[in-house]
């Protein structure tokens, strides 16, 4: 399909900087910012750019195809929507609006269990395509529920998460009253007043809510009994007994997400998962881990065709998804640069930003003279 993007915001720092004009503060740094003294989350991407490519001018070479097979599905280039929280906090009806532009542009969507759209009506929106994430509850009977749900919508891939057993320790949410329980402060309420167009959105969309978490709570709930109730309901730990029975139950490909340790990937292939995505959360969870392209590479070296093995955090540019598969990433997911295109371009952010990202990719892969996006390793320095 054509490419269309927004030539007054051919970056993503003009991706950044509008939407940092268009939403509320406490909004904007709820999607910006990671945990602690957000080591990881500038160390995600600082590292992955230290992987250089080789270019190769010489070469004969026709033309480049960013199609990609995953899972028995060929799409349209390498990279997808990680799951994102929240969602429409950032922008109202955000998860509908890059589900939709994901189904157009065939790439991957994910949808996360505590976003603000619904598995049916997401799934009503891509034609039964999108993936579920899997915040895993204490209650087994809401997680069989879930499942069951995202079976009906007909969901090709069900992603369990791994790597929130505790929530992050973030300053700039819990100063803006967006920890658990959330808040609503004089200042918050000042910063809405001076975004009209978020408000008005917003006000017309209704306030965000956990959508796929409304059929399981108490009606009536207020901000902090909500807070309490999210708490108890998703504390807790992953380990082997909890994620054999999803395997049993779940007949579609499974992926684990959050990995990144060897031993992770042992379990997860000994449990007979299909993938696994390596990730750290987007650096919210933990500032003293090492950053995603760190852990990716043993992780490749020791299990590659063993599992399919994919990558988020810290991957915001197509230069960057060139780096990941280079270095051994079989799949590519961006979480904050679509977030960033939806909170400044609102409706059109989606198609925006997947249309910048398939061409920035082009031009690496057409500049280094690599035609298939498994040929990325021959380019690795």
């Amino acid at each position: 399909m054509k490419l269309k993007y927004n030539t007054s915001y051919p970056s993503l720092d003009d991706l950044i900087k509008k939407a940092k004009r268009k939403i509320p503060k406490f909004a904007f740094e709820y999607l910006d910012g990671g945990c602690n003294e957000d080591v990881n989350l500038y160390k995600n991407t600082a590292e992955i750019r230290q992987v250089e490519l080789q270019p190769f001018y010489l070469s004969k070479y026709t033309s480049s195809d960013m199609k990609t097979e995953l899972f028995g599905h060929v799409y349209d280039a390498p990279f997808g929507v990680a799951p994102v929280g929240l969602q429409g906090l950032m922008w109202p009806n955000a998860p509908e609006i890059l589900a939709k532009a994901a189904f157009e542009h065939n790439i991957p969507f994910i949808l996360s269990t505590v976003t603000t759209s619904s598995i049916e009506r997401v799934s009503e929106l891509t034609e039964g395509r999108a993936w579920y994430q899997l915040y895993h509850p204490v209650e087994n009977e809401i997680r069989d529920s879930l499942i069951k749900r995202a079976e009906a919508a007909h969901c090709p891939v069900l992603v369990v998460l791994c790597d929130v057993p505790t929530f992050g320790y973030r300053p700039r949410d819990i100063r803006n009253g967006l920890a658990m329980p959330p808040r609503m402060t004089l200042r918050n309420i000042l910063q809405i007043m001076g975004r009209p167009d978020w408000a008005i959105r917003t006000l017309i969309h209704g306030q965000p809510a956990f959508a796929n978490m409304k059929p399981y709570m108490p009606k009536g709930l207020d901000m902090k009994q909500l807070g309490a109730y999210m708490n108890k309901t998703f504390s807790g730990r992953l380990n082997e007994e909890k994620i054999a029975p999803i395997r049993d139950m779940w007949k579609g490909k499974l992926v684990l997400k959050g990995v990144a340790s060897p031993e992770d990937t042992e379990m997860a292939i000994r449990l007979g998962l299909d993938g696994i995505i390596i990730s750290n959360h987007g650096g919210r969870q933990i500032d003293a881990g090492q950053s995603t392209i760190r852990s990716l590479i043993p992780i490749v070296k020791n299990y590659k065709n063993k599992i399919k093995i994919m990558m988020d955090s810290g991957i915001r540019s197509g230069p960057d998804i060139a780096r990941a598969l280079a270095s051994g990433a079989e799949f590519a997911f961006l979480g904050r640069t679509f977030m960033y295109g939806v909170s400044a371009l609102g409706n059109n952010g989606g198609e925006h930003t997947i249309s910048i990202l398939k061409t920035q990719l082009k031009q690496v892969m057409d500049q280094v003279g690599c035609e298939r996006t498994t040929d990325f390793f021959k380019h690795l320095i």
